[in-house]
C-alpha cells in the first residue's frame, strides 16, 4: 500500500525525533546543529518554487493580480536560528495596517529540527531533504497561505479582498 506523501512527511518527523536525528535518504542525517543547519539551507531551495506557487495561486484569482510575492531566502534570526519568509502582499492589505499572508519556515534556536507556519497560522513538521519532499508540501504551503488570508480577513473585513469588491 502506498502511503500519502502528508503521511511519508509526518513519518520522517517522527523518526527524527525518535532518533534524535534531523534528514533521511539520500541525505545523512545530521545529529549536531552544524549538520541540521546545512540541511535547512539546502531545504529552502527545494520549498521556494512551491511556496511561490502556493502564493500565486491566491493572487491571481483572490487578488486579481495585484499582489507582490516577496521572500527574503535563508537569513539568520535574533535568537540564533534560521528562517526564510515568503509574503504576499496587495494594496488593499497594506492600507489596512495588517500583515501579508506569510509562508515561515524557520529553525529556531532551541529547536530538534525546522517547522513551516504562516503568519496566523500554527507550525507543522518540516522535513523536506529532495525536491521530490519540497513538491510534496505544495497542499500543506496552499493549506497555510489559504488560512493565512482567511485569518487577515477577521482582522478587517472583506474589502482587502479585491476579487470580492465585484
Amino acid at each position: 500500500m502506498s502511503v500519502p506523501a502528508h503521511v511519508a512527511a509526518l513519518m520522517r518527523h517522527f523518526v527524527d525525533l525518535r532518533d534524535r536525528t534531523y534528514g533521511h535518504a539520500p541525505v545523512p542525517a545530521a545529529r549536531d546543529r552544524s549538520g541540521k543547519d546545512v540541511l535547512f539551507l539546502q531545504t529552502v531551495p527545494f520549498l521556494d518554487p512551491f511556496a511561490r506557487q502556493a502564493l500565486e495561486e491566491l493572487n491571481g484569482p483572490l487578488l486579481l493580480n495585484t499582489g507582490q510575492i516577496a521572500a527574503s531566502g535563508v537569513r539568520r534570526t535574533g535568537e540564533r536560528g534560521l528562517e526564510a519568509l515568503w509574503e504576499l502582499s496587495w494594496p488593499e492589505q497594506r492600507l489596512a495596517g495588517i500583515g501579508a499572508v506569510r509562508l515561515h519556515a524557520f529553525y529556531g534556536a532551541g529547536f530538534h529540527h525546522p517547522h513551516l507556519q504562516g503568519g496566523t497560522v500554527g507550525r507543522w513538521p518540516l522535513n523536506v531533504f529532495t525536491p521530490e519532499h519540497a513538491a510534496a508540501e505544495l497542499h500543506t504551503l496552499r493549506v497555510i497561505a489559504t488560512a493565512d488570508l482567511h485569518n487577515l480577513i477577521a482582522q478587517r473585513d472583506h474589502r482587502i479582498i479585491p476579487a470580492m469588491k465585484r
